[in-house]
């Protein structure tokens, strides 16, 4: 019992140091490692799993609604990159380029793509000539290089997975309803199936994409009162269309410029599952995204039939549609039990002799430790139940977390204080001046996370300049 002991000791407590709890807990439940590159992590096979399932689950919901997958390349040329000012000079600071092709310099410099709006333009200039060729719905599954002073895994890494969807419209409606339902496809997909609940809102000009007329977000809260943006759709309207000449011609033989969108969400999506769920005791993941659903754990699996037993068991679990492994290595049951606690696996099953003498089994659930007997002839429908019933509390304890660190602020004393001493979101009016922004930020490090869709008046006045209030905005302190 020393060994398992020790194996839960290698965590910090997240109340003593939250950022060393969360490197410990990336390591020690084997989702990376750090690498000779600077700022890149090795994403384990426990991690990329993770991935496989958002993107699997990702990928079905936007093919529901009529999405293509493509792929574009990854450099792009600083000439292309050069045809929309506003974008350039919002990711001028995170660029890396390529000055050489082996041994010879490169004519034009190409930057490792940063995101791959420039290219989708280029392709779609071309693509698109008519009305009948739209809309364009696509979307690429890669990675992107952005050069960041300051890493964290998962959350911020200068080479990182996501998926970007760029489309294309004949209309500056059609173009908005995209933006909105991608936007809530993130919302839904981050509640229904990370039990991660979030604030849908849309974000100030200061806080929106390079070169986007509307940049609409999903917010939620860490568990350190942090908050995390998960997802952004951006409404481009026509400016790149304009920069680079994407026209088709309507219904009535007119050149029309086309209006576009894009949206995306990333790897930082299971840094987020780990700050909303974790423990002290490592990796909490919910059930409809944990690579592994189930582990069956024999007790005594030296003794007789009891090793054989759990097999069986996998295998009945495998066919009724369950994700579960058997851990059968030499270790003992103590060390085997802080090893599923510590990879966040949701449940596992404990049967030992006297289980088998009895005709049962006992299942744990990762989240609250709580215990069920349960005979073998049930186990599977048990098991359905209980999955079932810890992902919706976990969505609904992260919800309660959220709304007990959302706080009220009418004046901008409160408002100052509320940020120094509680971490959480501050809700409080604005007069939509990027000064008062700027002034907030610099008091406090808050920024506007969103102007929620869902608008209360909790004053009339802008809590920072006591003008009259135009909106309510989520404020916090953000990764």
């Amino acid at each position: 019992m020393a060994k398992d002991k020790k194996l839960v000791e290698a965590i910090t407590s997240m109340d003593t140091d939250f950022a060393q709890w969360y490197t410990d807990v990336v390591k020690k439940a084997e989702l990376i490692d750090y690498t000779s590159v600077k700022g890149c992590m090795v994403i384990k096979p426990s991690g990329y799993a993770i991935w496989e399932n958002i993107q699997k689950e990702l990928d079905a919901r936007f093919k529901a609604t009529g999405v293509e997958n493509v792929y574009l390349p990854m450099f792009i040329p600083e000439s292309l990159l050069q045809k929309e000012k506003d974008h350039v000079e919002g990711f001028a600071p995170e660029v890396a380029w390529v000055t050489h092709g082996g041994l010879e310099p490169l004519q034009e410099r190409m930057c490792v793509r940063p995101t791959s709006e420039t290219l989708f333009c280029d392709f779609y200039a071309k693509e698109i000539q008519s009305y009948r060729d739209l809309p364009k719905v696509y979307n690429q599954w890669c990675s992107v290089v952005r050069w960041e002073k300051t890493t964290r895994p998962f959350l911020r890494s200068r080479e990182f997975l996501w998926q970007e969807g760029h489309t294309a419209h004949a209309t500056a409606r059609e173009a908005e309803e995209r933006t909105i339902q991608m936007l809530n496809v993130y919302a839904d997909f981050c509640e229904e199936v990370l039990a991660i609940p979030v604030i849908r809102g849309q974000k100030t000009d200061k806080e929106k994409f390079a070169g986007a007329e509307a940049t609409y977000t999903i917010e939620s809260l860490m568990h350190d009162g942090k908050a995390l943006q998960s997802g952004t759709s951006h409404n481009f309207g026509d400016g790149f269309a304009k920069a680079f000449e994407i026209q088709y011609t309507d219904k009535d033989n007119k050149l029309q410029y086309v209006h576009q969108t894009s949206w995306g969400m990333t790897t930082r999506m299971i840094g987020a599952i780990i700050m909303v769920h974790g423990d002290d005791s490592g990796l909490v993941l919910p059930p409809r995204i944990a690579p592994v659903q189930v582990m069956v754990i024999p007790i005594a699996q030296h003794k007789e039939g009891v090793l054989d037993k759990a097999c069986a068991i996998r295998q009945e679990l495998l066919e009724a549609g369950f994700r579960v492994k058997v851990d059968d290595s030499d270790k003992s049951p103590g060390w085997k039990f802080s090893e599923q606690e510590m990879k966040g696996i949701p449940v596992r099953i404990e049967i030992g002799p006297k289980d088998i003498e009895a005709g049962q089994a006992v299942i744990v659930r990762r989240d609250n430790r709580e215990k069920t007997i349960v005979s073998l002839e049930e186990l599977s429908g048990k098991l359905s139940e209980i999955l079932d019933t810890m992902q919706k509390e976990m969505l609904e304890r992260a919800r309660a977390h959220r709304d007990a660190h959302t706080y009220d602020a009418a004046d901008y004393g409160e408002f100052v204080k509320i940020l120094e001493e509680k971490p959480g979101f501050v809700r409080a009016m604005w007069c939509r001046d990027q000064a008062c922004e700027d002034k907030i930020k610099e008091d406090t490090t808050a920024t506007a996370r969103c102007m929620p869709f869902r608008q209360e008046r909790i004053s009339d006045v802008c809590v920072c300049c006591g003008k009259p209030a135009k909106a309510m905005v989520y404020w916090g302190k953000a990764y």
